[in-house]
């Protein structure tokens, strides 16, 4: 079997179009393409703009885009340390089994390492069998007792608006 070059690299402004195809196509297997409303002026500002949000890596196979990791800066008040957070892991499926997504997750753990965060974490469906394999294999541990809580959309607005 042939192996490809697996190179990973920042993304840059021109790659917005592929990583909203990433996006497109996580939404598509987590069966949520419904809640994907991301545009490109959108990703461009807060990816590339004045105040970026987030990061993306982007993994090349033999030159062509073939996955993508997403993440951010999070804060443990508890370890006192920044941590990274995980939004977004993708690997077309065209490339899956080549070890991308374990390139992506060694990479973000050497970039979490070199910039002093105290943790690396990220969530994932409870149905995601391959992934939750992957990320056992690495060495995470799964939170039993904690469960994500999400205010988006008009109730983010309202609540927005209430008196405290």
């Amino acid at each position: 079997m042939n192996h490809p070059e697996i190179v990973l690299r920042a993304a840059t402004p021109g790659d917005i179009p592929q990583i909203l195809d990433f996006i497109r196509g996580l939404a598509e297997y987590e069966k949520l393409a419904h809640e994907a409303v991301a545009t490109p002026a959108l990703l461009e500002t807060h990816l590339f703009g004045e105040r970026p949000a987030a990061e993306v890596v982007i993994a090349e196979a033999d030159g062509v885009p073939a996955g993508f990791a997403l993440f951010f800066h999070s804060f443990s008040t508890f370890l006192g340390q920044p941590g990274l957070y995980l939004e977004d892991l993708f690997v077309l499926p065209g490339h899956r089994g080549l070890g991308i997504g374990r390139r992506l997750m060694v990479h973000l753990a050497q970039l979490a390492v070199a910039r002093g965060c105290g943790r690396f974490e990220w969530s994932v469906l409870d149905w995601n069998e391959p992934a939750i394999r992957l990320y056992r294999s690495l060495g995470a541990v799964g939170l039993d007792e904690w469960t994500v809580q999400r205010v988006t959309g008009e109730a983010l607005q309202a609540l927005a608006r209430s008196d405290a």
